[in-house]
């Protein structure tokens, strides 16, 4: 991979890609190491490093300990800029009140779906039961006209129901355009479909995206096989940036 220094901006999803993904989304932990390597990857990058989820800031913040650095939550729905500037979408009680009642009838219809209620925006797992994802798509399909200004994000083994006119790639952008990420080279790394817009706003900035998993397609020009590989490698970078070493490059589409 081209040469690692103190002018990359690092954005990092955090469920499949610093974490492996548990039944439920409240089933993962961060454990001391990793809170540390992201605390030093922070610290050697001057700030220039931002989580990019699919869960909320709330969620981020129970996770991580409250951190300082810049974070987008429900792809981008919510971000909190490295000044501590919070800018979210604001959608009234009544619709969230209608796409949680029409999100709970799907549940209600198939066995092994789970709702998770983000506020904003519902996502609708089926990790336990991967055999009703099709059906679970089909099912959202058909109630999204009823749901206006509302748009369906599919994941792994997820969709999502989320107000329309903001994704990761977008929230990457709006990072981008400010200290400390201003002028910085943007690197991405995700695993899921819904970091496909980060990867293609990294690779728009002449910047680095590196895809978790074997999931194809993908415009991710790197990849990494696992979550585990993934924080192996940001230790890699780690103990570059604090020796100011170079990585060799690889060929684009190679391993990371």
């Amino acid at each position: 991979m081209p040469g690692v220094d103190d002018r990359w901006a690092l954005f990092l999803d955090v469920d499949g890609t610093l974490l492996d993904f548990a039944d439920h989304p409240d089933h993962v932990c961060v454990d001391s190491r990793l809170r540390e390597l992201v605390e030093d990857l922070y610290g050697a990058l001057d700030g220039a490093l931002a989580l990019v989820s699919g869960r909320g800031l709330d969620d981020l913040d129970d996770l991580f300990g409250h951190p300082p650095w810049a974070m987008a939550g429900l792809h981008g729905l919510e971000l909190r800029g490295a000044d501590g500037r919070y800018r979210g979408v604001h959608i009234g009680a009544t619709r969230r009140s209608l796409v949680r009642d029409i999100a709970s009838s799907i549940v209600a219809e198939l066995p092994g779906v789970m709702l998770e209620d983000k506020g904003m925006a519902i996502a609708l797992h089926c990790r336990t039961s991967p055999q009703m994802f099709e059906r679970l798509r089909e099912r959202v399909q058909k109630v999204l006209p009823s749901l206006a200004g509302y748009e369906m994000q599919p994941g792994n083994l997820v969709i999502e129901l989320k107000p329309e006119g903001m994704d990761k790639g977008s929230a990457v952008a709006t990072l981008m355009s400010a200290w400390p990420f201003r002028d910085r080279l943007p690197v991405y790394v995700g695993d899921d479909l819904t970091d496909e817009h980060g990867f293609a706003t990294a690779n728009l900035q002449n910047g680095l995206s590196v895809r978790v998993g074997s999931r194809e397609p993908s415009v991710a020009r790197y990849s990494l096989p696992e979550p585990a590989a993934a924080r192996a490698w940001l230790f890699r970078v780690l103990h570059a940036l604090k020796h100011g070493a170079l990585a060799h490059a690889h060929s684009s589409g190679g391993n990371a």
